[in-house]
């Protein structure tokens, strides 16, 4: 195929490195593209089940607000653990078992508080940001019962899910950065949103959601107490110290992706299959950012890529890999779920105008991923903090809100919204 503009020279030595790079990266290639799949199934039913919440949407305003911010978190805390563990197989850390004292257990207590923290927070900056911009809402007691309640139960098939992918990659020799982000984040879509959707069916019973937030508040305090009284456990107090504030500040920039939908929703109503995209383009945008990130993340502990404002070659050659992942991921996006739509009696604008809304919204997102992702890494390393608890955080959450304007400006641009 020739490239206009370039030289006969420039278009060989243009396709030896390409295809140089392709040899090398097949393996990473792979089994990201096999995990980003399975990532997209699974968001791609979280989509489904969005699309039929539209009664549920209406009948408790201001809850689109929360909505991204709680799948956000699953992806942020339990991406997070994960490539903390991965980068703990790398150097040789990980022991392969959970146990209170040991780097595995105790990840896992500080993923399980920085869960009730930041469900809790969540709840406060749903409300408090939905009202300031006017939005109509459900209590506050309300946003923390779906929040907590939908969150733990969440968590817990996340957390199951985490560790044991930590294990197979030992086991079957995978490298875990490529295959936690997109397989954690594709979890945390596919059973938040039926959680929270099922917590919303409790929220009419007697006093419950002001039994629940009473509560959750309450354990947020002793887990507080818990961690100041136990100085021994230096892995769990250190994470939690080093992850709450950036994923409180994530929360945030997740709901305002939330309040960025809410105020487009009656475009959504209008082609309620455009919902059923909303959960796989955000996530599949976080987790090709996760990918990169994690991968940064390893090699700049192993020491194999230096933490400088350009790229080196071999953080082109990540960078490179996220692009070429990204191109089949979002085709695939839009093709099924306009499929999916079709099977299911939810409109759309046609599938051309689907596949073309996912590609141009892809491109951005993807380039806003890697952009975030490796000036993440690159100035948490500088700084002396550890990569592994801010990356994945950041990229995430950027990716939800950047990824949810990405698709709103590429149907405007496109003429699927007014």
């Amino acid at each position: 195929m020739k490239m206009p503009g370039f030289s006969a020279s420039t278009r060989r030595l243009i396709r030896r490195r390409f295809l140089g790079l392709i040899g090398r990266q097949r393996t990473n290639f792979k089994q990201g593209m096999a995990a980003l799949l399975v990532s997209s199934v699974g968001d791609l039913a979280a989509g489904l089940a969005l699309g039929f919440m539209t009664g549920t949407l209406e009948r408790l305003p201001g809850l689109l607000v929360l909505v991204p911010a709680a799948i956000g978190m699953r992806g942020n805390i339990f991406g997070a653990l994960g490539s903390r563990l991965g980068t703990a197989i790398h150097t040789g850390e990980f022991e392969g078992t959970v146990e209170k004292r040991n780097l595995a257990g105790q990840n896992v207590m500080a993923a399980a508080a920085l869960t009730l923290y930041v469900s809790i927070a969540l709840a406060f900056l749903a409300k408090e940001v939905a009202r300031l911009f006017g939005v109509e809402t459900i209590p506050l007691t309300h946003y923390i019962a779906v929040s907590v309640i939908g969150g733990l139960l969440s968590s817990l098939v996340i957390l199951g899910i985490t560790l044991g992918v930590a294990a197979m990659s030992v086991k079957r020799g995978w490298d875990m950065d490529n295959v936690a982000a997109p397989i954690v984040t594709a979890a945390g879509d596919l059973v938040t949103l039926p959680a929270l959707w099922l917590v919303t069916f409790l929220l009419p019973v007697g006093a419950l959601p002001e039994i629940v937030s009473v509560l959750s508040i309450l354990g947020a305090i002793a887990t507080t107490v818990y961690r100041i009284r136990h100085k021994e456990l230096h892995i769990f107090r250190r994470v939690v110290r080093g992850s709450l504030t950036i994923l409180i500040l994530a929360g945030v920039v997740d709901v305002v992706a939330g309040l960025t939908i809410e105020q487009r929703m009656h475009d959504f109503l209008a082609y309620p299959g455009l919902l059923v995209l909303i959960p796989p383009f955000l996530e599949d945008a976080g987790a090709l950012g996760g990918i990169l990130s994690a991968r940064l993340s390893s090699k700049l502990h192993l020491g194999t890529i230096p933490p400088q404002a350009i790229p080196s070659m071999r953080s082109w050659e990540d960078i490179a890999l996220i692009y070429i992942l990204g191109v089949p991921v979002f085709l695939f996006v839009g093709l099924s779920g306009t499929l999916v739509s079709a099977a299911v009696g939810l409109a759309t604008p046609g599938l051309l105008q689907m596949l073309a809304l996912t590609m141009l919204a892809g491109a951005i997102a993807t380039t806003g991923a890697v952009f975030v992702a490796y000036y993440t890494a690159m100035l948490s390393f500088r700084q002396g903090l550890d990569p592994d608890n801010y990356g994945i955080p950041v990229v995430t959450s950027s990716m939800d809100l950047i990824g949810a304007v990405a698709l709103i400006l590429s149907m405007v641009w496109l003429g699927i919204a007014g």
